[in-house]
């Protein structure tokens, strides 16, 4: 636990004991300002461990406990979170030991703001929590009302009973991510968009980043499945660990997809492959004569829908649906006419989600399922792995039936 310097460090002391009720081992770092509103002798007394304020402070056991604190702990929680730390967060400045462990931490951050309802709802506090939603710290929003101040409005503190179960839920998480069950899975992905030329210079194409395809094969890499990923054109780097197949245009990638398909276990497509493209390609640049200029375009062919045709026993196919105004009825739709097992839907018009962004929100639909699951705005990592969580759920009820999917679907 990290506590900053507000006046709600004295909460700190409850949520500290609420951990320790519910099994935790806590150790404590304060900054030194939030020395000036409670001692370090207070979370001494509650932890049984020494509280660090300095690396370098001469009763420190450890010289380089920001180190040593980041690599053996499960879960680092900031409370409160003043908006000075959360800005040092955001922006990487390492001054101290919470700022410094927080650099040096790999394991899941859980934040806490406290402060006054102005400098919460700040332009620089926003921007600041929207980067660190996107670099994938987890953050419980402050309680609306009176402050220490006399200030009536949100930047309160949450509740101690509230803190704890948040990190109780992103310890679950965490645990859940280190969990083999897609051991034995051959997954193939598609990601990125394709470009299909008009001439040399020129093509059609779309913003897709290739971020959602690419976190889908992170996380099923991390739970043991074997990863082949046929990317089109991206704006980020691949994760390590994974087989790389490239592709540029819809007829590179349905190549490559139905090349790959034989060894493949479970296909997501998630790429944004070109619907139409230009019947004919100029040889050469296509000059500026004209006022207008009137392109004939073809279909291409449609990957998910001839995948969702492979005659294969056990093969689950999932597509997403990218779509800018009635997001659950053009999914239910493309659920049922591309014929396959699950549709990931997503709103691209949002401005916090969509293309390019680290973040998404998005809706699963799942044959044979009534109810849609509805995940709130999250980083594409974490709906990863709450989509691969659906997809180990199909999967234990094609097998607990005795009956394959694809079957189902094939019969359908």
């Amino acid at each position: 636990m990290g506590i900053s310097g507000g006046i709600a460090a004295y909460k700190a002391a409850e949520v500290l004991r609420g951990l320790q009720r519910v099994g935790c081992s806590v150790r404590v770092a304060m900054s030194k300002h939030a020395c000036e509103f409670i001692q370090p002798l207070t979370f001494r007394a509650l932890s049984g461990a020494h509280v660090v304020v300095d690396d370098y402070a001469a009763d420190n056991p450890d010289p380089i406990a920001h180190i040593t604190f980041s690599q053996t702990v499960d879960i680092f929680v900031v409370v409160p979170a003043t908006a000075n730390i959360i800005a040092k967060f955001a922006n990487g400045i390492a001054d101290d030991f919470l700022t410094s462990t927080y650099l040096a931490a790999t394991v899941p951050i859980l934040i806490v703001p406290a402060m006054n309802p102005s400098m919460w709802s700040h332009p620089a506090t926003m921007r600041n929590l929207r980067q660190l939603r996107e670099d994938g710290v987890h953050i419980v929003d402050p309680d609306e009302g009176e402050m220490a101040c006399g200030t009536i409005g949100p930047g309160r503190l949450s509740e101690p009973e509230r803190i704890v179960a948040a990190a109780l839920k992103v310890l679950t998480q965490a645990e859940k991510r280190n969990v083999q069950d897609l051991a034995g899975e051959r997954l193939l992905i598609t990601t990125g968009a394709t470009r299909e030329e008009l001439d040399p210079v020129r093509f059609i194409s779309n913003r897709s980043s290739g971020r959602m395809g690419f976190a889908v094969a992170e996380a099923a890499r991390a739970r043991g499945a074997e990863v082949t990923v046929v990317t089109g054109v991206t704006t980020v780097d691949a994760p390590a660990g994974i087989h790389l197949v490239r592709a540029t245009s819809a007829e590179e990638m349905y190549a490559a997809v139905m090349g790959e398909l034989p060894r493949t276990s479970i296909f997501i497509g998630a790429a944004a492959v070109a619907d139409y493209r230009p019947a004919q390609r100029s040889a050469s640049k296509i000059k500026k004569t004209h006022s207008a200029l009137v392109v004939n375009l073809e279909r291409t062919r449609d990957i998910l829908s001839e995948v969702a045709l492979a005659d294969r026993d056990g093969l689950l196919v999932i597509g997403f649906a990218a779509e800018t105004h009635d997001l659950l009825n053009n999914a239910r739709e493309k659920l049922r006419s591309k014929n396959v097992d699950m549709i990931i839907a997503n709103d691209v018009a949002r401005s916090d989600s969509g293309f390019d962004s680290t973040m998404n929100t998005i809706t699963i639909l799942t044959r044979g399922r009534e109810m849609p699951v509805q995940l709130e705005l999250m980083s594409k990592l974490d709906a990863a792995y709450r989509i691969l969580d659906e997809v180990v759920n199909l999967r234990a009820t094609a097998t607990s039936n005795a009956l394959s999917v694809p079957a189902q679907r094939n019969k359908a």
